[in-house]
């Protein structure tokens, strides 16, 4: 198999209004794809960050039922030289920034939570190369 990259990425929100204005309105991404009180789809350069209701996408047959709960993590990549600046916009639009972490290679990245409680990371390009 010659897999490129993780295409999309799932959340689950009880509340898809405040995904819609986490992710949207305060993160810039576009959304895609809506249907009320179900899902609702953000394009995050060439992936796709899904927002399921968890009560009625476990219901599904196709495509298959998924669902969860708990505090899920995933990380945003950002050009290396415009980090420190998603960083100061966020801490400005009232982001509280949970951690740092300084990893073996010297880059650092950061930690936010979503309305959800989900774990969001903010990446520099490179960080993985």
């Amino acid at each position: 198999m010659n897999l490129t990259q993780i295409k999309e990425t799932c959340l689950y929100f009880t509340n898809l209004k405040e995904a819609r204005s986490f992710y949207h309105h305060l993160l810039g991404l576009p959304v895609i794809g809506e249907v009320a009180n179900q899902h609702i789809f953000f394009r995050a350069g060439s992936s796709v960050l899904l927002c399921f209701n968890p009560e009625v996408s476990k219901s599904k047959t196709s495509p298959p039922a998924h669902y969860g709960a708990g505090k899920y993590h995933f990380a945003f990549e950002v050009p290396t030289a415009e980090y420190e600046a998603h960083k100061t916009e966020l801490q400005q639009k009232g982001v509280v920034i949970t951690d740092y972490v300084t990893w073996p290679n010297g880059l650092e990245s950061f930690y936010f939570n979503d309305p959800a409680g989900h774990v969001v990371e903010i990446v520099p390009a490179g960080l993985w190369d």
